[in-house]
């Protein structure tokens, strides 16, 4: 069973059909929307400030989504994805982006809706990913437009396979 804690009178809010994963940790003044999934040892340490996570968002395992204490809030929009082992750090993802594996975002960065961040690239502090392009790289530097029908076709087609794979374990559970 994941890790739900509550710290400094906050207590996460989980939206329906949301799948947490046995060692995933919430902690903290964390909302998640409906139909997410939360992977194995992903952390959303909601205990300096907030993180607020849309509907249909997979945050993949090993994942850290973290803030700075009065300075910084992570949110995520509707339909991201984030790949594994993932640091976001008091971000702004807007809603279809995609956040490749092993990428890092720091504070204040925004990234643009439909945009994809390369796994590896490190987003620095007060970085503007504009929409619908593709940053990679340390630091992460612009590298072409995408086509905004086709990032949206591959990102909606990860969340809902994330969406299929979180009901594979639903469905385990519900056996025991």
């Amino acid at each position: 069973m994941a890790l739900v804690k509550s710290v400094r009178g906050f207590t996460p809010k989980i939206g329906d059909n949301t799948y947490l994963a046995d060692n995933a940790t919430i902690i903290g003044d964390v909302e998640i929307g409906r139909d997410c999934s939360i992977w194995f040892n992903a952390v959303l340490r909601g205990d300096v400030n907030s993180i607020r996570i849309g509907d249909r968002v997979n945050v993949q395992d090993g994942t850290v989504i973290h803030t700075l204490y009065q300075k910084s809030v992570s949110t995520i929009g509707d339909d991201v994805s984030i790949g594994h082992n993932v640091v976001i750090h008091g971000a702004d993802i807007k809603a279809g982006a995609l956040i490749g594996m092993g990428a890092i975002v720091l504070d204040h960065a925004v990234i643009g809706e439909g945009a994809i961040i390369a796994a590896g690239a490190v987003v620095l502090s007060e970085t503007i990913v504009e929409p619908g392009s593709i940053y990679a790289g340390v630091p992460a530097k612009f590298v072409k437009k995408v086509d905004p029908a086709q990032s949206k076709e591959m990102n909606q087609k990860i969340a809902n396979n994330y969406l299929m794979y979180s009901g594979w374990f639903k469905e385990e559970d519900s056996k025991k």
